[in-house]
């Protein structure tokens, strides 16, 4: 039994070098915008290395599974991929685990009420004001009750980059066809959407235009405006919101 510095290495089949390194390429096309190059977490997916359903599958199938299904409801896609590719992104998937869970040292945490030290009404003034957090957002409607769904660390995740503002896409190809759904995946080279009925859908950006809605670019845009107390004061704030 092979042990790291969190315990036990999971027990799986043992994949090829040729088959991880597939797996890569085919991760960085087609999940790494939502789980993180690495597998680490990403815009929003989850980190697949700390992941209990990689630690229990042995051979793929229970990731593979995943892969062709998707969880919708969570807003993971459907992926129309061959037998052989999906070998392979379950083979990179659990070499990124092991050696997440291989490497020494630990993650270090951070306890809520790290995060509670700032100044209420200065927070609700900012959120109201500076902030322009009320442009988009209502303490009263979509906000509310945010704090009972995310607490401490998720909180301010939620509120610096929030993991759910998905971007959406519209998509016009060389023929004219027009399809618009939620932005899966964009670099330099590569569009991708997933439309209304769940199909992942990609294509390369040179052979079509793209207009992308990305909800999330205000928040991006603060972060060279914020002060410390800023963010502690509106994290303060929104520790109300029950």
């Amino acid at each position: 039994m092979t042990v790291g510095s969190q315990g036990p290495l999971p027990v799986h089949e043992v994949f090829t070098p040729a088959a991880i390194e597939s797996g890569g390429t085919l991760f960085l096309q087609n999940c790494a915008f939502c789980h993180g190059k690495d597998a680490g977490g990403g815009e929003t997916g989850p980190d697949l290395t700390r992941s209990k359903l990689v630690r229990t599958d042995s051979k793929g199938e229970l990731i593979g599974e995943v892969v062709k299904n998707g969880r919708l409801e969570k807003g993971m896609p459907r992926f129309n991929l061959p037998e052989g590719d999906v070998t392979s992104l379950v083979a990179f998937v659990h070499s990124q685990q092991d050696k997440a869970l291989s490497q020494t040292g630990v993650r270090k945490g951070v306890d809520d009420s790290d995060l509670q030290t700032g100044d209420v009404n200065a927070g609700k003034a900012y959120f109201n004001g500076p902030g322009t957090c009320a442009k988009c957002h209502s303490a009263t409607g979509d906000l509310a009750g945010v704090a009972a769904r995310f607490q401490g660390l998720k909180l301010e995740e939620q509120m610096l980059y929030p993991r759910d503002a998905k971007s959406k896409v519209t998509v016009t190809t060389g023929d004219g066809k027009v399809l618009s759904g939620k932005l899966e995946y964009l670099d330099e080279f590569t569009v991708a959407l997933v439309d209304a009925d769940g199909i992942y859908h990609s294509w390369p950006v040179v052979q079509v235009r793209h207009k992308v809605d990305a909800p999330a670019k205000a928040h991006v845009e603060l972060f060279d405006k914020y002060t410390d107390a800023d963010i502690h004061n509106l994290m303060a704030y929104l520790q109300t919101l029950r």
